[in-house]
């Protein structure tokens, strides 16, 4: 059941499934569901490359990381390179000396913010009441990750580009069960998934040229 109901600031919407209540704040209901919608749209793996034949060896880099998340660039890059290797034949090197083209990427915004949160009040088998609907106190269930970069794939030998974007954006929701601010551990799965993910969209988009 979804509900909208009318306050002094405006609207909230309740969607409630069985015995849990989720709270979505106006301003982030629209992007999430702008995500949602959008996510349907996006380019995956299995298309033809647009990249020149003769192209063999891709060097890619470390990142550069220009955000205060410490050391997101490792995962990052550690999975484009896989993604690289799963779903070309390209061979992918750390260094330009041996390359035909050159990968390089610079991250410049990294942000995670709560989009969907869990209101279900905290109840006694004896208690019936109901507090309302509080986004600074409810726990968040679902994050909306957002990564800008700017990338770019070039032939080493002649500078030549063969793709840019200086305003890449991977923007994802994510679904949590744990702290918030713990979220995005260095070491913790959930940050593990996000670079899988935009690997695989950033790959899709330079072999497409999209």
């Amino acid at each position: 059941m979804i509900e909208a109901r009318a306050h002094r600031r405006g609207f909230y919407f309740k969607f409630q499934i069985s015995n849990l209540k989720f709270h979505f704040a106006p301003l982030y209901l629209s992007v999430f569901m702008a995500m949602l919608l959008s996510a349907c749209g996006y380019h995956v793996g299995g298309t033809a490359s647009q990249l020149p034949p003769g192209l063999k060896v891709i060097a890619v880099p470390a990142l550069q990381n220009d955000t205060p998340r410490y050391r997101i660039e490792q995962g990052m890059t550690e999975a484009v390179v896989h993604e690289f290797i799963a779903r070309t034949k390209y061979r992918i090197v750390s260094s330009a000396d041996s390359a035909d083209a050159v990968l390089h990427g610079e991250i410049t915004s990294f942000e995670a913010i709560p989009v969907v949160f869990d209101t279900t009040p905290a109840t006694t088998p004896n208690s019936t009441t109901v507090p309302a609907v509080n986004t600074t106190t409810a726990r968040a269930t679902t994050m909306l990750v957002s990564v800008h970069m700017r990338v770019s794939l070039e032939e080493r030998d002649t500078k030549k580009v063969l793709y840019k974007n200086d305003n890449y954006l991977f923007r994802e929701p994510y679904e949590i069960s744990t702290d918030p601010s713990r979220f995005f551990d260095e070491q913790g799965p959930a940050l593990e998934r996000m670079s899988r993910d935009f690997a695989s969209r950033l790959v899709s988009y330079v072999l497409e040229n999209f």
